[in-house]
């Protein structure tokens, strides 16, 4: 296996190798071209094409990989000039997307993605579809087969769209009845592999499963986190990637429509990752948060796998980034200071009210217990003082039992 790419040193293709090892496929070999640009026709130059040639025929490889989206033309070309399959980076994490989607959402969601990546390099390749347009009579006067097949494909993917905006419905159903309950939501985002399905499983409790692959997890998973008193939605959600293709973040917008609208974005970020990787991995991580409209939730830094980082480097992390939480989801070092910290995120925004909560009210006493956890009562005639501290939008909802008078000073 090659892996060729007109920018940057052998090195730079470790990530790509990563993603060929979870794909499983084995890489015997890698070669770079310094360029300022990928040649239009080849991407590669044609004296390097030759140089790759001859190193397929010795190393014995039978697929080239290439670290960047090739165009269709590119592609072709260079499949013509070297005699093998050549495959592009969105073709593998497309397929390593379709090998871990496990869910009706997650399969619906790559196969829209390799539909639209697919398109325009049709060659005769969707004929299968051909059941789907309705069978005599759907082909017009003088319609080519790959016409028939672009066209098959394009219903596919208005069909796939309109599934996934049930989807969407369905999500917005579910999120309306966590905002009347007004659980504080909390999204794990980072680079994938960065541990945050181990980091979900400690603090919540759950089974999620946990490899060292890329894109190990690729379906939303959420669990209840308890502290305090009071309860958090924590959503791991797919982990991203340095130039992540745009036809993922389409198709997975219901998904990352998670992150967009939680509280508050956990970034974990490997604190193991050498010092130049690990930069990379933020920046890749704010691009796609910016891009799917994620940019101004409020964040808190957390470098995990802090067990494999010895004292020196855990005081230059610190230096680094301070504010940060260093933590191991696997000794569960630093998880203390982690649920702390949400916990005075969020405390921030809440509002202390004084409530006289009528004695025919007690589903609004039971729901007061519920989001509040902590809360101060005591019994009147009239009915059941609360005072306890609320999320704004909570607190406007039980504005109409607000106490005429002020709670007594203890």
């Amino acid at each position: 296996m090659i892996a060729a790419t007109p920018q940057g040193g052998v090195e730079q293709l470790d990530e790509l190798r990563e993603l060929l090892r979870t794909a499983g496929v084995a890489t015997v070999g890698a070669d770079v071209q310094h360029r300022d640009q990928p040649h239009p026709n080849t991407y590669l130059g044609p004296g390097k094409l030759a140089e790759l040639k001859e190193e397929l025929g010795r190393a014995d490889a039978n697929v080239v990989a290439c670290d960047d989206e090739l165009t269709p033309r590119q592609e072709r070309n260079l499949e013509e000039a070297l005699g093998v399959p050549v495959v592009d980076r969105t073709a593998v994490i497309l397929d390593i997307f379709a090998a871990h989607a496990h869910t009706a959402e997650g399969k619906l969601q790559v196969e829209l993605a390799q539909l639209q990546y697919n398109l325009a390099r049709m060659r005769g390749l969707w004929t299968h579809l051909e059941r789907l347009g309705g069978g005599v009579g759907t082909r017009g006067p003088g319609e080519t087969q790959i016409e028939t097949d672009r066209r098959l494909a394009r219903d596919r993917i208005a069909a796939l769209k309109r599934k996934l905006g049930h989807v969407r419905s369905n999500r917005m159903v579910m999120r309306a009845e966590r905002e009347r309950a007004h659980f504080p939501q909390v999204a794990l985002a980072g680079y994938t592999n960065a541990g945050k399905s181990t980091l979900l499983n400690a603090l919540t409790g759950a089974e999620v499963g946990v490899r060292d692959r890329l894109f190990h997890t690729l379906d939303p998973t959420t669990r209840v986190l308890r502290a305090g008193g009071r309860d958090y939605l924590l959503t791991d959600t797919v982990g991203f990637i340095r130039k992540l293709p745009h036809q993922l973040v389409e198709a997975f917008g219901a998904t990352l429509e998670e992150t967009r609208l939680a509280d508050l974005i956990l970034h974990v970020v490997d604190g193991s990752a050498e010092e130049e990787d690990r930069g990379e991995m933020i920046r890749a991580v704010d691009d796609v948060l910016a891009e799917i409209g994620a940019g101004e939730v409020p964040r808190m830094l957390v470098l995990a796998k802090i067990d494999r980082v010895d004292e020196e480097g855990r005081t230059e992390l610190r230096n680094r980034h301070p504010g940060a939480i260093l933590l191991s989801a696997l000794t569960g070092e630093g998880l203390p200071e982690l649920t702390e910290a949400i916990e005075q995120e969020f405390a921030r925004r809440l509002r202390t009210v004084d409530l006289l909560i009528p004695f025919s009210e007690g589903a609004r006493l039971a729901e007061l217990h519920e989001i509040a956890g902590d809360l101060v009562r005591e019994d009147t005639p009239e009915g059941v003082r609360v005072t306890a501290r609320l999320p704004a939008p909570v607190a406007e909802r039980f504005a109409r039992f607000a106490a005429a008078t002020p709670a007594p000073v203890a």
